[in-house]
């Protein structure tokens, strides 16, 4: 064949649609575009190279070479690939080794040795053929690929190197489906891809690949770039698919080790640490005395103290997650420079602290002038040992916080979860028989004119009750030292412009009979004496309501019941199913975010242990609420704010809600984020799942939300609340509100911490005295000096300076953030257009969400957000810098 006719067929051919899918006609015609490629193609020895990319020196070679042998009549067919490999070696010789080299381009063509001792192995896996023995996947020949151990790293960390192998396979091998890997080095390597350009084959992998001798003895499978259900997976694929799946589950036996990508479950019994002491022990949460979800299993040994708990990783050892779980790089080197910059801040402080020289109210030493992008280690003193100023703070303005700044915050602040709508009047506890202390003449004079009745009527009456939670705690919680506090119960008032003021707060102590309990009411200040104990009530709320925030809000309602749906999303779900596609981005991060709060945060004596009121039963308050109200099918936005009274349903609405506050920027801003992602989730499942029987006979699916209920939430698994999954319907509000919570609102929960949660004076997190009474020892110090007493209530500078740096560093993005609206994995539905319109869409969508946004943020009649002194609504803006910026919608729960 000449050659000009070659290029001009080939050419022609190009322009040919490529189908994987088994629609538009044979389910082989990729099959028999591949053959007419080897055909036309035989004999020649050209290699297409394509322009270098910029971010990693690159290799094309996905040119198709044939070649036919006298072999018994066997046609031979070559195809040349790319593998795209990185290192996880980061030595600092081979960075400024890579930094001079990165431009340089690594062409090596292996050695086909099947035997090697050493290497990467890869094997094509056929899509629609099976092997000699009929039930077995039809595998090539065996190629190794080799290259000098240090070389993996040039180009930097977190560069790319490719190298250009060559397959040989039958000619009635088909369509390679999956890839075969085996890592015969003697470290671990990051596998990027593994591209056939030429066949339109794209192998995603971005898996560490273990040493087989030493770690891993299963060979890895990386499937290519296609979707399939169960029941649509081609006879090829059909028995790796589930073996990669059985690797993915373990045995529950034996200690995990950092290389395993294992995914099992566990009770929380890593939280304590007898060993060290009784002051260290806690109690297993799991089960049927503390309910709660489960977490990854880790498998260390139990403590020398207590056979059922967990002993604390070992030296350097980190709390095992599976391998690809593990951070990235970037994100790491952020961290750690975060943490640096939080001890410098937190140095004079400590010993102003020892001194005794100084009080928590002058922090604002401490914080900057101006506020900076992102924290670093280079530029002045100041950058270097101060705090940027959190949003809520204005140098000049009084410490403490203003009743209107009060009742914003509970609509659009550190906590906009808890505010519920009043429907009784005096509200009633469903632990302490005895009624409420609140009564009509704390709040008549507060309402308008309305009596107490029409108030309700006209829903002008809202509550943040944390009475029922804390009051089973209080007597062990004021049992600790330096620690103080009640079971509060506040009451807001909806004013005409469409602002909240805080009209009464109840306080309660637990006494020695269980049929009483000791209460006190304040209310708005007539005088200077009622001005300070009316602060000092405003506090205690806050410091329960920055505990309900992190605690409650924050770790249990999604770091803690969520990490049970990626194990079984890992462990059930291959990553050829449509669904895990769609959560995959949604996943990322959270399972190391989860060990390190285990390691460090939650645990005995950890960091927010330390930091909040309750201090060692902060846990086991997580575990009663557990126990006596989160539900999943109350978790969906629409439904929760209906549940809190906060919303009512009206089908003439976009979002088939009204609010009953109309400047509730949490709410507001949410409705049209949960919307677009309703949408989204809409259009795919419909596409995948055209009836009930679809969804029914999913076994992966069924498999996959029957394991996230009886494995991840055994302590529910017999509840009645749970939803069916039975219909499309059912798992698009699943879906819904699975990627709801990890999205939006975490960022709400998580990016609003250091902003609006971090100055304490204001919002102090924990409290060290109660608030004194007349005839109290306490209450001739309070009268002689109250602002003094109440900055001693206060934690001291110390644990405020650490308390900033602890939120500052769980409030930033790191440099590799990724935002709803972005998907960088659209090359899985290539012949889907459907699908890519509609992830296309909803990223205009999120877009068109911030424009919104920021009109609201300028809009005067919205008050809560607009206005002199009133900071912007931005935590559910969708994108945003790095640093701590107070905006931003990361896809997943990264922080």
């Amino acid at each position: 064949m000449a050659a000009g006719t070659k290029s001009v067929m080939l050419a022609l051919l190009d322009t040919f649609p490529l189908h994987l899918h088994h629609n538009n006609g044979s389910p082989l015609c990729q099959e028999r575009r591949f053959m007419m490629l080897s055909c036309i193609r035989g004999g020649t020895n050209n290699i297409v190279r394509a322009r270098q990319k910029q971010i990693a020196p690159t290799v094309v070679a996905a040119l198709i070479e044939s070649e036919k042998r006298d072999m018994n009549t066997t046609t031979i067919t070559k195809l040349t690939a790319e593998v795209a490999v990185r290192s996880g070696n980061n030595n600092n010789n081979n960075k400024v080794f890579a930094s001079n080299m990165k431009t340089l381009v690594n062409i090596f063509r292996p050695t086909v040795q099947p035997h090697a001792n050493k290497g990467l192995v890869l094997q094509l896996v056929s899509t629609h053929q099976l092997g000699p023995n009929g039930t077995e996947a039809k595998l090539s020949e065996e190629i190794v690929l080799e290259w000098p151990e240090n070389d993996v790293v040039l180009g930097g960390e977190g560069s790319i190197n490719t190298y250009k192998v060559e397959f040989c396979v039958d000619s009635d091998f088909g369509v390679p489906g999956a890839v075969a890997v085996l890592n015969r080095y003697h470290s671990e390597l990051f596998l990027d891809s593994i591209n056939i350009q030429q066949l339109n084959l794209h192998f995603p992998c971005k898996s560490w690949v273990q040493p087989v001798n030493k770690i891993d003895p299963h060979k890895r499978i990386f499937f290519f770039n296609k979707v399939y259900l169960p029941f649509e997976t081609p006879i090829g694929l059909k028995q790796v698919r589930e073996r990669e799946l059985r690797q993915m589950r373990g045995d529950g036996r034996g200690h995990r080790k950092s290389c395993d990508r294992i995914y099992e479950y566990d009770v929380y019994n890593d939280l304590g640490d007898p060993d060290k002491g009784y002051e260290y022990e806690r109690p297993t949460l799991g089960g049927q005395n503390n309910p709660y979800p489960t977490r990854c299993r880790t498998g260390r040994p139990p403590t020398r103290i207590d056979s059922h708990a967990e002993s604390r990783p070992s030296g350097s050892e980190s709390i095992y997650v599976p391998r690809d779980e593990e951070l990235a790089d970037i994100k790491k080197h952020a961290l750690d420079r975060a943490k640096l910059i939080a001890i410098a801040r937190n140095i004079v402080p400590a010993l102003l602290d020892k001194m005794g020289n100084e009080g928590v109210l002058n922090i604002h030493n401490f914080i900057r002038e101006s506020r900076h992008s992102h924290s670093n280690l280079g530029g002045t003193i100041e950058e270097l040992f101060k705090f940027d100023p959190p949003k809520i703070f204005s140098r000049g303005k009084s410490h403490f916080l203003e009743d209107d700044e009060f009742g914003r915050q509970v609509l659009a602040g550190l906590n906009p979860l808890s505010i519920e709508r009043l429907k009784v009047f005096p509200p009633v506890s469903k632990l302490d028989p005895c009624k409420s202390a609140l009564k009509e003449e704390h709040i008549i004079d507060h309402i308008d004119g309305m009596s107490i009745q029409q108030a309700l009527e006209h829903k002008k009456l809202f509550i943040l009750d944390y009475h029922d939670i804390f009051l089973p705690f209080v007597d062990r919680i004021n049992a600790l030292d330096d620690r103080k506090a009640y079971a509060t119960t506040t009451i807001f008032f909806l004013t005409k412009m469409g602002t909240l003021k805080p009209i009464a707060i109840q306080l309660a102590l637990p006494t020695m009979d269980p049929n009483t309990s000791s209460k006190q009411v304040l209310t708005p200040p007539v005088d200077t004496t009622t001005k300070w104990l009316w602060q000092l009530g405003k506090a205690h709320v806050c410091s329960n309501d920055a505990f309900v925030h992190t605690y409650l809000h924050h770790w249990l309602r999604i770091h803690a019941t969520m990490e049970p749906f990626i194990i079984a999303a890992h462990r059930q779900l291959s990553v050829m199913h449509p669904i895990y596609k769609l959560l995959h981005p949604h996943m990322r991060y959270t399972l190391k975010t989860n060990a390190t709060a285990r390691e460090t945060l939650i645990n005995a004596g950890g960091i927010l242990e330390t930091n909040f009121g309750p201090g060692k039963y902060s846990m086991q308050i997580t575990s009663a609420a557990y126990r006596d109200w989160w539900q999943f099918d109350q978790e969906g936005l629409p439904t929760d704010l209906i549940r809190r009274g906060l919303a009512v349903p009206d089908e003439s609405q976009p979002q088939g809600v009204r609010l009953v506050i109309e400047d509730y920027p949490y709410a507001a801003d949410g409705l049209l984020i949960w919307s677009s992602i309703e949408k989204l989730v809409k259009t795919y499942v419909n596409h995948y799942y055209k009836d009930v029987d679809a969804i029914s006979s999913d076994y992966e699916l069924q498999s996959w939300y029957k394991e996230f209920i009886n494995l991840g939430h055994p302590d529910h698994k017999n509840a009645s609340w749970w939803p069916k999954l039975s219909t499309p319907e059912n798992l698009i509000s699943i879906l819904t509100t699975i990627i709801w919570i990890v999205t939006a609102q975490h960022a709400v929960l998580n990016f609003s911490q250091y902003h609006y949660g971090g100055y304490v004076p204001m919002r102090p997190a924990l409290m060290r005295k109660l608030i004194p009474k007349e005839g109290d020892l306490d209450y001739i110090d309070f009268v002689m000096d109250p602002q003094r007493y109440f900055e001693s209530s206060l934690p001291s500078l110390s644990q405020a300076a650490k308390f900033m740096a602890v939120t500052s560093i769980g409030s930033a993005h790191s440099p590799e953030e990724e935002y709803i609206g972005d998907r960088n994995d659209l090359c899985f539905w290539l012949e889907e257009p459907k699908i890519i319109d509609a992830f296309k869409q909803f990223s205009m969508e999120i877009k068109n969400i911030e424009t919104e946004i920021e009109k609201r943020n300028a809009d005067k009649k919205l008050r809560n957000r607009c206005g002199v002194g009133v900071t912007p609504y931005e935590l559910l803006m969708p994108w945003s810098d790095q640093g701590v910026t107070g905006r931003g919608v990361p896809n997943s729960v990264t922080a």
